[in-house]
């Protein structure tokens, strides 16, 4: 039996494909459009389906999913495995509570920080009893980037790159060194303050960045860019 855990974020559309349990792969998605959608499926022939959206997508696509599938869009409304101690849980974005249910399901029963590397960098803390205490948001490394070039009369907007010097000896590499380094340095500081307050605590380093910081971290943390897949499956088993 297949799933499709579909993931819209703010710079890429995704999927995965689950069979009985296991992830088989990753897709690409062009669009949110109904041919784009009605292909996947046509394709992987999926019983469920579960979307996380932090965008203003097609609204005809839950319609399309749910007259083709099981499906289940993911909210602060949903079945959880988790608990959320923060004041507002509405503003919890379906991203963050996929990296969330990822951890419970994955190492239950223990302190887990979910670091999500993608346009924005979320800080994710749930704790032994699986309640989310709540966390942290900053600019991730291609925010970062732009940041500085639309905001700045001449410094050019540079690319990422896993080489980067430490100490740069043109604009590109000071550019590279202050955001590739700068973001390595603010992961390991908030992973040390969380370290001084609950001391134990499994560190997971998921999304589309992280393997330009897995190697740059002195913390020994998990890295899995697939993470936040094995908690949309997770929850559309609860919620399906």
């Amino acid at each position: 039996m297949n799933t499709l855990c579909i993931d819209f974020g703010n710079t890429r559309l995704k999927a995965a494909v689950f069979h009985d349990h296991s992830f088989m792969e990753e897709i690409n998605i062009e669009s949110d459009s109904i041919e784009t959608i009605s292909s996947l499926l046509e394709k992987y022939n999926p019983v469920k389906t579960i979307l996380s959206s932090v965008i203003n997508h097609n609204p005809e696509i839950e319609i399309l999913l749910a007259s083709k599938t099981l499906f289940h869009k993911l909210s602060n409304q949903s079945k959880l495995n988790f608990n959320i101690a923060v004041s507002k849980p509405d503003s919890i974005g379906p991203d963050r509570l996929a990296l969330i249910a990822a951890a419970c399901h994955i190492y239950p029963n223990k302190n887990n920080l979910i670091i999500g590397l993608g346009s924005c960098i979320t800080y994710n803390f749930v704790n032994q009893q699986h309640l989310f205490i709540g966390g942290a948001i900053s600019p991730g490394m291609d925010l970062r980037f732009k940041s500085m070039h639309d905001y700045t009369a001449k410094l050019p907007l540079v690319q990422s790159d896993p080489n980067f010097p430490f100490i740069g000896y043109d604009t590109k590499t000071n550019l590279q060194s202050g955001v590739i380094f700068g973001i390595a340095s603010e992961i390991d500081g908030f992973i040390e303050k969380y370290n001084n307050k609950y001391g134990n605590f499994n560190v997971v380093l998921t999304g589309g960045d992280a393997p330009y910081f897995a190697s740059q971290l002195k913390n020994k943390i998990f890295a899995d860019v697939y993470f936040l897949f094995k908690g949309l499956y997770a929850l559309s088993e609860l919620n399906n």
